[in-house]
């Protein structure tokens, strides 16, 4: 508020740029206990006085900013997490700064800008690894809880099962960096990098076929002898002992395409059931004479 000629003239007040430039430093030297779940996330800690800078410029909640590597000509966006960082420091995931390129003691520059509200993102899992979870929308739902927003071109990092998995953002909607605080977003996933449709499980059923050939059957010598029933009855036909038939792998087979100085490790022998059932083993049982005798009711009948 200001006096102009007697009168009381108030401006807006109106928010300004906030740009700053910290040392850069990983999640796990921030000082103080350790914390195994800074690193799961997208936001970033800063010094408490760039709070005090951002509470003077009155600058648009929630806080988004953009990250500027200059010398790698490298930017990604964040949200931030704290404020009690070394004055001129900055702590960022360690995903977040490889993706900036960045080493410990690097020089960023940190800038406040405004992002569209996200509607819909689309990702690509850097591993096939990724389909061994039951629900992974629900995983990566879970885990984007600790991201404020996503940059095109990012390669994230998210937790689950104490195992790492690195997804890369390929498409982000209605801007190239969105905001994704309190939003209904879309989310589609691309196939997996190495994911192979056809012809990898062709190349499969081929190493299948390969150790069927490799595959001999043996009989199985049982007991010879006559069983006896406790009761004094004759046993069945039924109950008569049928082969067993094994099957082995074939032992002694040369490998005509081996070369000096190399050596294979066969990674697709699977286990062998040691009794497999003969085909049309199970003959059909003999019926039997049922009871021939007259029957009576208890209940007699008027």
């Amino acid at each position: 508020m200001f006096q102009f000629s007697g009168f009381n003239m108030i401006f807006p007040e109106t928010s300004r740029t906030f740009k700053a430039s910290y040392k850069c430093f990983p999640m796990s030297m921030l000082p103080g206990n350790e914390r195994q779940d800074l690193d799961n996330g997208g936001k970033i800690i800063m010094a408490p006085s760039a709070l005090d800078t951002l509470t003077r410029f009155n600058v648009e909640y929630p806080m988004l900013f953009k990250l500027i590597n200059v010398e790698k000509e490298r930017q990604s966006h964040a949200g931030v997490l704290e404020f009690v960082a070394d004055e001129g420091n900055c702590y960022l995931p360690f995903w977040m700064m490889d993706n900036l390129l960045l080493q410990e003691g690097d020089t960023i520059n940190i800038e406040s800008v405004s992002l569209p509200v996200a509607e819909f993102s689309k990702f690509q899992p850097n591993s096939v690894a990724f389909l061994d979870i039951t629900n992974p929308k629900a995983v990566l739902e879970n885990a984007l809880r600790n991201f404020a927003c996503l940059t095109a071109g990012d390669v994230i990092a998210i937790k689950y099962n104490k195992k790492i998995y690195e997804l890369c953002v390929l498409e982000t909607k209605p801007g190239n960096a969105v905001s994704i605080i309190e939003c209904d977003m879309n989310v589609e996933f691309e196939a997996p990098v190495g994911y192979k449709d056809g012809p990898g499980q062709s190349e499969e059923n081929e190493l299948d076929e390969e150790q069927k050939c490799n595959v001999m059957e043996e009989l199985v010598e049982t007991f010879k002898g006559s069983g006896v029933r406790l009761d004094g009855k004759k046993k069945k036909e039924s109950q008569l002992d049928s082969p067993v038939i094994r099957k082995v792998l074939a032992r002694g087979v040369p490998d005509y395409d081996y070369k000096f100085g190399v050596l294979k490790f066969d990674r697709s022998a699977k286990p062998i059931s040691d009794r497999v059932p003969e085909d049309n083993c199970e003959a059909a049982a003999p019926v039997e004479d049922s009871f021939q005798g007259q029957g009576f009711s208890l209940k007699k009948s008027h």
